[in-house]
């Protein structure tokens, strides 16, 4: 939203006809001359009035000089609301123009100031060989330097308003690269996307689950170049979702390390182009109640929750020789085949897990044997009771 100077110039100013003219003549010389002692000492404008831009600042400079003449000369209370005043509306684009090349306003007040110097140095001359009485010169001084005030705010207008407009779009164009990343959309779409981001595309991206509540302070603690996923993007109000470029290897660690006891859920690092599966991951963590932020120490609880379906299937089938067990030794002899299982036949520790007595092992895993058979020592049923049960 365009923001307009809220001040009105009013002056009592009698400059003769005679004057302003050759006021108006002196015009470009005296823009030369701001423009040049700009260039001496504003560094950072040397570079950038030496090409193009050097002529757009050259006709900004005359149409605030030419506005200031056109006021000088109507005696009278003048509003000078941008855009009604030609050289206000020319100082608010002019302030755009800066942000939109990545200088700040201190380049361009330097200018101001500097302008109002030898704008003022000039026109005064011009001034006291028309023999302007004292009382007259002060009043048109103080008109030249409050115009320029007036123009200096008119541009810091400008300047604020593109960076909120450029901020505004970018994180626009972000939200919408974060969605097509996590949706899985087309290579092509998704590296224009990046290209009209301004977003560097990286080695990795890590899906994160972070608590909506705290989402905004854990992103801006991520590496630059993360991403803030739309949160329409979730069906999960209490969550919101950021991709965190090249948190892999040692990258990780930092990474984990901040996002410590916040309640966070970290998917692994993938490449790019690929963050689905890191998001899908870290999705499944959190719905499974995983607090740990790093569903890398979770691989096996994650792997058998994959298909609730297949493992239930899978576990009658492992216990399918004990349906015609009484349910009270059922349930006994269950627990002695985990415990077996787990620590590889080893009697004395599956005794201390069970707290019973070794003898009472070794019973009970005669009757597993009478039950199971050969099957105790197939590599492939060892790998699915050891699932099943786990």
């Amino acid at each position: 939203m365009k923001r307009n100077p809220r001040r009105s110039l009013a002056h009592d100013l009698e400059l003769g006809p005679a004057m302003l003219e050759e006021m108006r003549q002196a015009l470009p010389a005296v823009a030369e001359h701001v423009v040049a002692a700009v260039i001496a000492e504003v560094p950072s404008y040397a570079d950038a009035l030496s090409g193009p831009m050097g002529q757009t600042i050259r006709n900004a400079v005359q149409l605030a000089l030419g506005g200031f003449i056109s006021l000088a000369g109507r005696r009278r209370r003048t509003d000078l609301k941008t855009p009604a005043a030609p050289a206000m509306e020319g100082a608010y684009q002019l302030g755009r123009g800066e942000a939109r090349s990545g200088r700040s306003m201190d380049a361009l007040l330097a200018a101001y100031r500097i302008g109002a110097r030898v704008s003022w140095r000039e026109m005064s001359a011009t001034a006291v060989r028309s023999d302007l009485d004292s009382e007259t010169l002060a009043q048109f001084a103080e008109l030249v330097f409050t115009y320029i005030d007036e123009l200096s705010a008119a541009s810091a207008a400008g300047h604020t308003d593109e960076l909120a407009t450029t901020g505004r779009v970018r994180e626009r164009l972000l939200e919408r690269l974060a969605t097509l990343l996590v949706k899985g959309e087309g290579e092509d779409a998704i590296r224009g996307a990046a290209e009209r981001a301004g977003w560097a595309e990286p080695t990795t991206l890590t899906a994160v689950l972070a608590p909506t509540s705290r989402a905004r302070s854990l992103f801006m603690s991520m590496p630059e170049g993360s991403l803030l996923a739309p949160q329409d993007l979730l069906d999960d109000e209490d969550h919101v979702l950021l991709l965190v470029p090249d948190a892999h290897g040692r990258r990780r660690k930092a990474v984990l390390r901040s996002l410590r006891d916040s309640g966070a859920v970290a998917g692994p690092p993938r490449p790019w182009l690929e963050v689905p599966a890191s998001f899908h991951r870290a999705v499944r963590a959190a719905a499974l109640g995983i607090d740990d932020v790093d569903t890398e120490l979770h691989l096996g609880e994650l792997v058998r929750s994959a298909d609730p379906d297949a493992l239930a299937d899978l576990r009658v089938a492992v216990l399918a020789p004990l349906e015609g067990v009484r349910e009270s030794s059922a349930d006994k002899l269950t627990d002695t085949l985990a415990a077996w299982l787990r620590h590889h036949g080893r009697r004395e520790d599956i005794a201390a897990a069970l707290f019973v007595h070794p003898q009472t092992v070794r019973y009970r895993m005669g009757q597993l044997r009478d039950l199971y058979g050969d099957r105790l020592t197939d590599p492939a049923f060892v790998r699915d009771a050891t699932i099943a049960l786990a």
